[in-house]
Parts: structure tokens; C-alpha cells; sequence
């Protein structure tokens, strides 16, 4: 199986670098709404048999255009949302921010047990729940999942341990697409958001 994991178009949340990881969360902008026909536009070639997305709106905007591209219905995967963290919710501060960082690097670097402040996730509940659900998808050929910034990156660096650290270290831009594809037991990532490896 091929795996198209991909990021979701803009919201207004982009624009102001806010978390906004409630679900389902805000729907795409104007130009979110045009980078999901695009994407689906640059996916034509492909030989798409199945589409998800996540709960989100904003995953299942983007995802609308290429599934009716290969006339597949748009199937909504729950545990691919983005990464819930907790009392930074709705944030868009200098200290949230750290504290995001702060988070994801001691996930990064093996702590997957420390959670976002205020009930959020642990990074071991977001792989679980992550990896879980891609372990669900049953289709041969090509699959496309819309999901999350974090989450997919996150997701995508778990299945495939190629990704160089200069790429893994850059977020993933809306609409990027992450190509993965099953070897034996195993993914190897073959682009990261359009550069080869």
C-alpha cells in the first residue's frame, strides 16, 4: 500500500499562529478551501482508492475535492485528530508556544509520557491512537489521509524511521503530503512535503 498522509488546508487559526486543536475545529479559509482543489489538481496522476480524514472540518474540506476526483466517498478515520493539548487550547502566546516546544522535544527525545498542561495528551496516547488508527485502513494502491499538523508529522515519523533529521525537523506546510509506502512489516517515506528521499 502507498500512503498519502497529508496536512490539512489554511484556517484562520494558521493565520494567527493559534492552537486550535478542538474538535471539529474551524473550517478552511478562502485559500484553504483553493489549496484543497489544488491538491487535488497535483493527486490527479495518482491512483487514489480510498480517501479519510480526520474529525475535523478542516481535514474533511481538504479532503472533499479529491475524493470526488476518483468518485470515493470521503471516510472519516477518528484517531488521526490533531494533538489535543489541553489548557494552551486557543492560545496564540509567546509562553504557549514554549510550552508546546517544550512538549514536543522531550517527546522527541523518548519522554513520551509527559502530557500537555490542563488535561492534554501524553505523546505515547498520540502515537497509540495515531498508529492505531492507520493499522485500521484496509485498501490496496493508494490511500490518502487528511489529518493534523503534529499529529500526522508525529504519525509519519513513527511508521518511518528514513526521514532525514533536517526534514523531520520542519513543520509540515497546509496541504503537504508525506508519501509513505509498505515494505514487509514496515513503511519507508519516500517525499516529505514535495523533497525526495
Amino acid at each position: 500500500m502507498r500512503l498519502l498522509l497529508v496536512r490539512h488546508g489554511e484556517t484562520a487559526s494558521n493565520i494567527e499562529r493559534r492552537l486550535d486543536t478542538a474538535m471539529p475545529g474551524p473550517p478552511l479559509t478562502a485559500l484553504g478551501l483553493k489549496q484543497a482543489r489544488e491538491l487535488a489538481d497535483a493527486l490527479a496522476g495518482e491512483n487514489i482508492t480510498a480517501v479519510y480524514a480526520s474529525i475535523g472540518l478542516r481535514a474533511q474540506q481538504t479532503a472533499a475535492p479529491t475524493a470526488e476526483r476518483f468518485g470515493l466517498p470521503v471516510q472519516v478515520l477518528q484517531g488521526i485528530e490533531e494533538i489535543q493539548v489541553g489548557s494552551l487550547e486557543g492560545r496564540n502566546d509567546t509562553e504557549a508556544y514554549k510550552t508546546y516546544l517544550d512538549t514536543v522535544i522531550a517527546w522527541a527525545e523518548g519522554a513520551l509520557d509527559v502530557p500537555f498542561p490542563g488535561g492534554g495528551e501524553t505523546g505515547q496516547q498520540v502515537l497509540d491512537r495515531f498508529l492505531g488508527a492507520i493499522s485500521t485502513i484496509r485498501a490496496d494502491g493508494t490511500v490518502m489521509v487528511v489529518t493534523h499538523g503534529g499529529a500526522g508529522r508525529m504519525g509519519a515519523l513513527a511508521l518511518a524511521s528514513n526521514v532525514p533529521v533536517e526534514l523531520a525537523e520542519n513543520l509540515l506546510p497546509n496541504t503537504g503530503v508525506v508519501v509513505l509506502e509498505s515494505e514487509g512489516e514496515g513503511w519507508v517515506c519516500r517525499s516529505w512535503a514535495g523533497v525526495e528521499i
